[in-house]
């Protein structure tokens, strides 16, 4: 760190970025110069999983630090209960202004505010404790009104602009109807460099979101054929969608109903129904999205070692969760595959003391939960009780911290929201709608609160096409695993005041 001992703190957060498919850890051919050069001077982990999905929920756990069985904000549009604290107003309370480009998809705590609330008309809103410097969300009107301040025709429905510029909707090599200085991408950069010129006098923190490689689709030029779907990874799936959906009845539930629409602007078929063609070309666009997005952090990174300010960062890439890609034939953030799960993480400590770990990369499990106590441990402010995660921070060092977790823990909610209505046809009470996952090097245990458990043998099936919950010979291995799992629970049960305790002498508390 340089003599002027700033501590800023930028937060890149990349949406629906699978940690499978990154260049550093060997994806062959995506192109991330710029990401790859911030491996190079970090720390990556191999292993890092978001604790829940979708969106909401994975945010909620990114920036609260708690797990979803805790915080409870199980899907979008579900609230966030406004008792708990987040990164937002724990920077507050240490001096820093926590400004965020981007979104949260917060839905607030209804005890709070009023039924007529506008956060209660929208899929989600900023978390509290922000400060929007950019705010993409609830409509996106402020990167709409910038298009038309460039002297952009927007189109009646404005998100039209993510339709092919020629062809029909799906999986296109066609590029959208903008121009690559237009892109969502492009905004969300330029309001980081205006908010990074300002901020400059000052210790300061930032959440830079990017919607990207996010749905729909599609991307500008060049980046639309900078990658050959030939070369793209084939789908890991069943040889039939019927033996797919065979497997268990959530997956066939999404099989039977996730549509194209959400995925491709205009296009209105299943998701299932992509042929393996069709998957590579959407991979190969997906890849372009990503490259596009390493273009522009490279700008971000350009101006903080420009302004001097880059040895007095701590940088932390990460997302919200993963993508299926048609992976099982599935669309989406959705169910228990490592797909929707495993995303990337890369810390660079600019102290000078971590030097001797830049590079390198870790394979412990780590999961999203544990960004909050990294970047508060960081500044050397109080890492609230309530966290279920644990700072990172010692790996920046080259030390493994004590009892540090053998195995990876994340949830999934699937009750109804206004997009999706699975209660129904499962047969699952609302509160029955969830399944909670443990996985390690060797066995995937899925745990259904009303449906069949799932138990993968990862090492003979690494793809989870063959689930083994009804092999006696597997029995006692997953007895084992449905132990782990209720000892996780035990210890994660919510904890904010279970350090407190009265005694004759008076309050007491624990650390």
């Amino acid at each position: 760190m340089s003599d002027k001992a700033r501590k800023n703190i930028l937060l890149i957060v990349v949406d629906q970025w699978r940690g499978d498919m990154f260049s550093y850890l060997g994806t062959p051919g995506l192109k991330t110069p710029n990401i790859d050069m911030l491996c190079r001077e970090g720390v990556t982990f191999r292993n890092h999983f978001t604790t829940a999905v979708p969106c909401g929920p994975a945010r909620a756990s990114l920036l609260t630090g708690l797990y979803q069985m805790t915080h409870r904000a199980v899907q979008n549009t579900i609230p966030l209960d406004s008792r708990f604290t987040n990164l937002g107003h724990e920077l507050r309370k240490n001096g820093y202004d926590p400004a965020l480009i981007g979104y949260t998809t917060t839905t607030p705590d209804p005890r709070t505010t009023g039924p007529n609330d506008p956060r209660f008309f929208v899929l989600g809103d900023i978390m509290d404790g922000f400060r929007p410097v950019g705010a993409f969300e609830p409509y996106k009107e402020a990167y709409f009104a910038w298009m038309a301040s460039k002297g952009y025709k927007l189109p009646e429905n404005p998100e039209d602009v993510w339709r092919p510029r020629a062809g029909e909707p799906g999986a296109t090599r066609e590029p959208g109807q903008l121009p690559k200085e237009l892109s969502d991408t492009a905004w969300f950069t330029e309001r980081a460099l205006t908010y990074l010129n300002g901020a400059s006098n000052r210790n300061w923190f930032l959440h830079l979101g990017y919607y990207r490689p996010h749905p729909p689709y599609i991307a500008p030029e060049p980046y639309n054929t900078m990658y050959d779907p030939a070369d793209m990874p084939a789908p890991v799936r069943h040889a039939s969608v019927e033996e797919a959906a065979a497997m268990h009845p959530l997956h066939k539930f999404y099989i039977d109903t996730v549509n194209q629409r959400g995925f491709f602007q205009g296009a209105n078929d299943l998701g299932s129904a992509m042929s393996e063609e069709e998957v590579r070309v959407m991979r190969a666009t997906y890849f372009g999205l990503m490259t596009e997005i390493d273009d522009h952090l490279g700008r971000v990174f350009q101006f903080l070692k420009d302004s001097g300010q880059w040895d007095d960062t701590l940088i932390i890439f990460t997302c919200d969760h993963g993508e299926q890609l048609g992976d099982h034939y599935l669309l989406g953030k959705l169910a228990y595959f490592d797909g929707s799960f495993r995303i990337p993480m890369v810390i660079r400590n600019p102290d000078r003391a971590a030097e001797s770990t830049r590079g390198q990369i870790v394979d412990r499990y780590t999961e999203t939960v544990d960004t909050m106590p990294t970047i508060l441990e960081w500044i050397g402010a109080e890492i609230p009780r309530q966290c279920d995660g644990r700072s990172l921070l010692d790996f920046t060092y080259g030390a493994v911290p004590a009892n540090w977790r053998t195995e990876v823990h994340y949830e999934f909610d699937f009750r109804d929201i206004f997009y999706s209505k699975p209660e129904g046809i499962l047969g699952t009470a609302m509160d029955q709608s969830s399944l909670a996952v443990v996985q390690d090097d060797d066995y995937k245990y899925v745990h259904c609160a009303a449906l069949p458990p799932l138990f993968f043998d990862l090492k003979k099936d690494p793809g989870q096409l063959r689930n083994v919950a009804n092999d006696p010979a597997y029995m006692p291995k997953m007895l084992e695993y449905a132990q782990k799992m209720l000892n996780w629970r035990l210890a994660h049960a919510d904890k904010t005041l279970t350090g407190y305790r009265a005694s004759p002498h008076g309050l007491e508390i624990r650390r």
